[in-house]
């Protein structure tokens, strides 16, 4: 069993910023990668909207630069994934893992959120090329384009109300014939003259050589199919917490999202979470620094209060 101080569950942002905080608190942190070094974010090929880039970053080159860092003051990495954890009996708290066990005195759980995805051929290959999950953080690059959107909830037509200050034109695909988002957000798209809807249509295919260049569509009720040119597809169909392994363990919304209190700690006392795994609302990178930063300082305290 091998014991440590703090063991931080994920290495996107907010597990990344923990590590930077509580390794500078000389707490030596263990940070257990999970299955990608990074997160989502090590798969995001562009980013621009992350303070102190002018000129722009790329998802790999910001992790890169974000663990250098850690490691500097001494924080550490496994490349493995949790596979059991044991919050029950309180601090310290046993993690297992695909090749170790642990105990840790305080546990920052950071492992975040996926965006639920179509499933549809095409969509893997052209992420990164014209197919994204967050018009916030790549809608500039579709200035004066044509794009579509998939979905018919609030985070669609918040996110295509966004779009439509670079888009040509945004076309949001649903597949009933009424939204689901609320009426305030409806006036607003059906107001927008940039907007249309395509109805009762599920995307089936995403093509494209190299970039996204059309989709192929299918109406639920007719069973016509067709397609659609378009420069990007942005998919909103809902995000899933990264939680199965803490089910029981602690607290959760009735989604799945781990509950927090404003000290950045569960339901179980040592136990801290940041990031989009406590997050639905924000979901951008410098959201999830604040709240690993946040974390890391509360998880410091409450060791030195223990203590």
């Amino acid at each position: 069993m091998q014991k440590e101080k703090v063991i931080i569950i994920g290495s996107g942002p907010a597990g990344l910023t923990a590590a930077l905080y509580t390794a500078r608190a000389r707490l030596e942190p263990l940070v257990i990668t999970g299955s990608l070094l990074g997160g989502q974010i090590s798969i995001t090929n562009e980013v621009e909207n992350y303070p102190g880039f002018p000129e722009g970053t790329t998802g790999p080159e910001l992790v890169e630069l974000m663990q250098k860092q850690t490691e500097r003051f001494g924080a550490r990495f496994a490349m493995d994934e949790v596979t059991e954890v044991d919050f029950d009996q309180g601090s310290p708290f046993r993690i297992k893992t695909l090749e170790e066990e642990y105990e840790a005195e305080a546990v920052i759980v950071c492992v975040g959120a996926s965006p639920k995805r179509l499933g549809v051929p095409g969509e893997d290959e052209m992420i990164g090329r014209g197919v994204s999950y967050c018009a916030t953080c790549d809608g500039f690059f579709f200035r004066d384009k044509d794009v579509v959107v998939v979905g018919g909830g609030d985070s669609a037509l918040e996110e295509g109300l966004f779009l439509t200050r670079f888009a040509n034109r945004v076309r949001i695909i649903h597949r009933r014939d009424e939204l689901r988002a609320g009426e305030a957000l409806k006036r607003r798209a059906f107001a927008n003259e940039k907007i249309s809807f395509v109805w009762d249509t599920v995307v089936e295919e995403i093509q494209g050589n190299g970039k996204v260049q059309k989709v192929r569509l299918r109406n639920v009720k007719s069973d016509a199919a067709s397609e659609l040119e378009t420069d990007g597809v942005f998919i909103f169909i809902g995000h899933y917490p990264n939680s199965g392994l803490f089910k029981g363990q602690v607290e959760m919304d009735k989604v799945g999202y781990l509950l927090t209190d404003e000290r950045m700690m569960t339901s179980v006392a040592g136990v801290f979470a940041a990031g989009e795994i406590q997050d639905p609302v924000f979901r951008q990178i410098a959201t999830s620094v604040g709240q690993g930063c946040a974390a890391a300082m509360m998880t410091e305290r409450w060791l030195e209060a223990r203590e």
